[in-house]
């Protein structure tokens, strides 16, 4: 299946480095388009058909006093966050504490710099009545924590070794949380700068990460094409990364210890672009 060449980590620093810090930057020119708010809200839609407990609109089928109470912080980890899209977008509207991994500088940078921002914003909105700023983190009652480290050799059951925390800002624990676990672990347009061994490698920490049963890994991914009916993968030279085809996934899935319980693709996008599909993974 694997191409016949494979990602090199500088080679993907290094292109990602030299990309603004900005939507069109990260999303390839498409930042200032449809496709942010198609992505985020499918991305959204997805969690809340497995995980409904953590809609935050009132159902219209209880009596307001009966309405369910999280009764835990939950939390998530964005990896190859980027500038914070997912996380401020998808993450932060769902659950109580995201954990940021992102290698580029610049990125992670632009991301810690926007969120620390969103305290001094307050609970202000712009004239459409939006809220301005990261979701929660104004009032203190979510937190990020920026981590800089690359996916390779990152273990999600311990954030802190071999990797840079840069800081929390939001919510702070009495107790250090770090090595707690998630509930639920984002992995989008990230997972090409891996080669198929380092990424089976991945996502066997990642499961091991996973605080229950009802814990996910969620992949999002692009999809190439599978002409004969067998796995895939096209390298892009350009940025050092893999587009694998649906089956190349699945089986790095199975090689994982993990099974797919839900899949879906991703409507709405520009044409053009490869196909885009969410898959949301447990223990096998």
């Amino acid at each position: 299946m694997t191409s016949d060449t494979q990602p090199n980590l500088q080679a993907g620093i290094d292109f990602w480095q030299k990309q603004p810090a900005s939507l069109d930057g990260v999303l390839g020119g498409f930042g200032s388009g449809p496709l942010p708010r198609v992505d985020a809200l499918g991305s959204r839609q997805f969690l809340l058909g497995i995980l409904p407990e953590l809609s935050t609109i009132p159902s219209t089928l209880r009596h307001p006093r009966m309405q369910p109470v999280p009764q835990r912080r939950y939390r998530a980890l964005d990896v190859g966050a980027g500038i914070g899209r997912v996380t401020v977008d998808v993450l932060l509207r769902l659950v109580s504490d995201v954990v940021l991994l992102e290698p580029v500088e610049s990125f992670i940078t632009e991301a810690l710099e926007q969120c620390k921002n969103s305290v001094l914003l307050g609970t202000s909105h712009n004239d459409s009545g939006y809220a301005v700023g990261w979701p929660g983190i104004a009032d203190g009652g979510k937190s990020v924590t920026f981590v800089k480290a690359p996916l390779q050799n990152f273990d999600p059951a311990r954030p802190k070794n071999n990797t840079e925390i840069l800081g929390r800002v939001g919510f702070t624990p009495i107790e250090d949380d770090t090595d707690s676990g998630f509930d639920i672990i984002w992995c989008q347009w990230c997972l090409g700068h891996l080669n198929d061994s380092d990424l089976t490698e991945f996502l066997r920490m990642s499961k091991k990460a996973l605080r229950d049963p009802r814990s996910l890994i969620v992949v999002k991914e692009n999809l190439c094409t599978e002409p004969d009916g067998r796995p895939r993968a096209v390298f892009d030279e350009e940025d050092s990364s893999l587009t694998r085809s649906d089956l190349a996934f699945k089986k790095i899935f199975k090689e994982a210890g993990l099974k797919v319980f839900r899949e879906k693709v991703q409507r709405g996008l520009p044409q053009g672009l490869y196909a885009v599909k969410m898959y949301a993974l447990r223990a096998s």
